[in-house]
């Protein structure tokens, strides 16, 4: 057992902990879960956790917390930091994601599993073309690769998946999984599962390098436990073994199982750890008393895991707004004006507002009126326009132009568009690349490629190089606009565009490269930058983006991008069903999951929330009837109103008296100076 010390450290902080987010900073005595309700102070805990860990005589460098973003993981360093104010020691600790874990892994024991040093990682869109090749087509390379992603992440092997394909479908995508490590091993490779799949392969049959990496840690914390698959389960026992360790999550928010996490892991915890200490945090610092009620009525009609119910100390708060809208336009429009109206009367930022919806589609109609109206906004949850293929396809180029070790970008961009060069190819410069410890592109100029090389291919394969090492050449002395354009036309990208897809996604595609080709080309000639200093800076855009910095702007984002955020005032658009809960969601009978994502939305507001829906949208050309989503009816009925629906005279009476304090709160802010002209604060 170990001795209960206090911690002067914690005890004098600024925000004290309550009783149970106390018990759980100091609980070290085995497996713990701590079941962290929406809000309720579970990064206070961890980070606070990692700090009494360390005051209490764990060495930093024992200590791992696995996280599954890299904003997460950054933002538990910041405020580790704040608490210890010791850099030196902040340092031993590793903070990380469960992939950056795994490349950790991998990269130190790479020589056992026959890798070279500098192996490669590639990303699903890079993977599309290597599936294609094994399937044999490239139709549906892309929901192949997703299929075999979901069979890695379930640790279901190649000869398992075989032999249990249920169609021709799964068994076209069991047969190119059967081929594909190989593969990726010749590449000198991995993907992105295998930064968990092969540790926890390697670790079940090497104990040496098991034990070794189990003594690394002597004390683990998860975060988010509910969204972790069977593979990051099997790594964290195997990590973990016997030693302490502490899971953080919450079973109402696990809205990943479409991604393969599953919540199976939180029912198995107290099976595979008979001392289980559960822990429950339940007291709300974000949200009013009315949102947590809805909140509260709304999950208690799923199975439960784990009792929890929770609860705040902000007030009552304002009822909750239900409003239909004749069509997605009128929504927009009615949230818009909302919107401005309430900016207007509570003199808030844009910034305090979020928009929220299930699916990307309904993006556009929002992002429409807002850009009419003059509102500042930020998308989240849509695709970047870096992540369209096209571009990632014209990126791989440029890459490889300014590094012609990056293997990935080498892959990408000889077989895009397609040169006769396959699989069999790309393996044997992976062999070459592996005995001789270099690159791809490197191995083309061996003299062993061409020894087992047919004289096509092997030309082909050493004009595509020779073109890459002749604008390398050119990039540092040539205007970046004129090669970019004769790249486009040097690999006949756009005839290959419309060769490959239907003309209208195919004119979309290449639109997409010439915006993209000019933008770039203009920002060279006006800054004077050549093609190699745009590259950099498109890495450098990349990760701008993912800090997050804070800008005035409402934010738009799906529910799913949303998890993790809080926003003053929400408005939660499109609650029909058919849209939340999704309409296949509502044929599979999983609406459970549909019913935690609207509860991911509802526990987002801080002081204000609205829900709006439409009485038709146009599907597929026509007007359908839309119906109010089941999820409405499932909340606190008391702590609603219904736009047009007569009021109680209680409720009458409340209303006109809010009325009242609002039109005298108006006429007292219009008889005041205002500090900037109103059409600059739309601007």
């Amino acid at each position: 057992m170990h001795q209960r010390a206090q911690n002067p450290l914690v005890d004098t902080m600024n925000f004290p902990l309550n009783a149970a987010q106390h018990e759980a900073t100091r609980y070290l005595d085995g497996p713990l879960l701590v079941l962290a309700g929406a809000g309720s102070g579970k990064t206070r805990v961890i980070t606070t956790k990692i700090a009494y860990l360390i005051e209490h005589g764990i060495a930093p460098e024992k200590i791992l917390a696995i996280t599954f973003t890299n904003k997460a993981a950054q933002e538990m360093h910041e405020r580790v930091r704040a608490l210890l104010k010791k850099d030196e020691t902040l340092n031993k600790i590793t903070v990380c994601t469960f992939h950056a874990l795994g490349l950790i892994i991998l990269r130190q024991e790479a020589k056992q599993l026959s890798l070279k040093p500098r192996f490669s990682i590639f990303s699903p869109p890079d993977l599309e073309t290597v599936v294609a090749d094994l399937a044999g087509s490239s139709g549906n390379a892309k929901t192949l690769q997703w299929q075999i992603s979901q069979w890695k992440n379930a640790l279901i092997a190649p000869e398992v998946a075989l032999a249990e394909a249920q169609n021709d479908e799964m068994l076209l995508a069991a047969r190119a999984y059967a081929r594909y490590g190989d593969v990726l091993q010749a590449y000198q490779a991995v993907d992105l599962d295998d930064l968990i799949v092969r540790p926890v392969q390697f670790f079940a049959s090497n104990e040496a390098a098991r034990v070794r990496w189990r003594n690394r840690y002597t004390h683990i914390l998860i975060d988010e436990y509910q969204d972790t698959n069977p593979a990051q389960y099997a790594l964290l026992k195997t990590l973990t073994g016997e030693q302490p360790f502490t899971a953080v999550g919450d079973d109402d928010q696990a809205i990943y199982g479409w991604r393969g996490a599953t919540l199976d892991n939180l029912a198995k915890l107290p099976e595979d750890y008979p001392t289980l200490k559960v822990i429950k945090l339940e007291q709300n610092y974000r949200s009013t008393v009315r949102i947590l009620r809805s909140a509260n009525a709304l999950i208690a009609n799923n199975p439960k895991l784990f009792e929890k119910k929770l609860w705040s100390e902000h007030g009552l708060g304002d009822p909750l707004c239900v409003t239909a809208a004749a069509d997605d336009e009128a929504e927009a429009e009615m949230i818009t004006h909302r919107l401005l109206a309430h900016k207007f009367e509570h003199r808030t930022q844009f910034s305090d507002y979020a928009i929220l919806y299930r699916g990307n589609f309904q993006s556009r109609v929002f992002e429409n009126a807002l850009r009419a109206n003059q509102i500042p906004y930020v998308l989240s949850g849509g695709q970047s326009f870096f992540e369209r293929t096209e571009i990632k396809d014209i990126l791989a180029y440029l890459r490889l132009i300014a590094n012609d070790d990056d293997d990935p970008s080498f892959i990408r961009a000889m077989t895009t568009p397609k040169r006769g060069v396959g699989a069999t190819t790309l393996a044997h410069l992976g062999e070459i690349g592996a005995q001789k410890h270099e690159s791809l592109f490197a191995a083309v100029f061996s003299a062993e490629f061409k020894a087992i090389t047919a004289s096509r291919i092997y030309e082909a394969v050493q004009s595509f190089c020779r073109r890459i090492n002749e604008f390398r050449y050119r990039a540092e002395r040539e205007p970046a606009a004129r090669l970019l354009e004769e790249l486009i036309r040097d690999i006949n990208y756009e005839d290959w565009l419309l060769a490959s897809y239907e003309k209208r996604e195919a004119q979309k595609r290449i639109d997409n490269v010439r915006d993209f080709i000019q933008w770039l080309g203009k920002k060279g000639d006006e800054e004077n930058k050549t093609l190699l200093d745009l590259t950099q800076m498109l890495a450098l855009i990349t990760m701008l983006d993912e800090k997050g910095e804070k800008v005035d702007a409402v934010r738009l984002s799906t529910l799913h991008a949303a998890k993790g955020l809080e926003f003053p005032h929400v408005f939660l658009a499109g609650v029909e069903e058919g849209i939340l809960p999704h309409r296949e969601a509502i044929e599979r009978q999983t609406i459970e999951e549909e019913r935690r994502l609207m509860y991911v939305g509802i526990t987002r507001a801080q002081k204000s929330l609205s829900f709006y829906y439409c009485k038709q949208r146009q599907r597929a050309g026509e007007w359908v009837t839309c119906t109010p989503s089941r999820f409405i009816g499932e909340l606190a009925q008391d702590d609603l109103r219904y736009s047009g629906r007569p009021l109680s005279d209680e409720d009458a009476a409340a209303e006109k008296n809010a009325g009242n304090a609002r039109l005298r709160n108006l006429r007292a802010m219009l008889a005041k100076k205002p500090s900037v002209d109103a059409k600059e604060e739309y601007r």
